[in-house]
């Protein structure tokens, strides 16, 4: 079983701008998660962009569903940021029956200490391999039907409706 791997961006890959202390994307750091992590999966890894999910729209999400759409792979996971992940997983829903697909995101950059972004990033390739087809997002350590969370940015974390 072959897993896609598609990485729009997020929280997740994000960079420390050392000129002007930003945050930016520079390239992801996914490649590097799966090797710290010791994946010895068949992962086939595609860039759709490396967004701040506050920035995407509409047609950011349509292409990642074309992305999800055009793959032959049936199991896909998707890293993305954390605020308008929800939003991008109905979009998905409306438009693919028949993948298992998982979101995940970060709140805290890979390079930074105590990320969760290594964890979250296995549960979701743990998860899209035993879930049936459908739509999650999966963040520290639980896993939600799309239509059944929400981002509780008062506490930073998903919770069930």
């Amino acid at each position: 079983m072959t897993i896609k791997l598609l990485i729009t961006g997020g929280t997740i890959d994000k960079q420390y701008n050392e000129i002007d202390g930003e945050l930016i994307f520079t390239q992801s750091c996914i490649e590097d998660m799966l090797a710290q992590g010791r994946a010895k999966l068949d992962i086939s890894l595609e860039t759709v962009m490396l967004k701040d999910s506050l920035d995407m729209d509409d047609n950011d999400r349509q292409q990642i569903l074309a992305s999800c759409l055009a793959c032959d792979e049936s199991r896909i996971v998707i890293t993305h940021g954390t605020d308008t992940m929800v939003e991008t997983s109905q979009v998905l829903a409306a438009g693919i029956k028949d993948k298992t697909i998982v979101l995940l995101g970060a709140m805290v950059p890979y390079q930074y200490k105590n990320s969760d972004a290594l964890f979250n990033l296995g549960c979701a390739i743990a998860a899209v391999q035993t879930l049936s087809n459908g739509v999650y997002i999966t963040m520290n350590g639980e896993v939600f039907n799309y239509d059944e969370v929400f981002k509780n940015k008062e506490l930073g974390e998903f919770q069930s409706r």
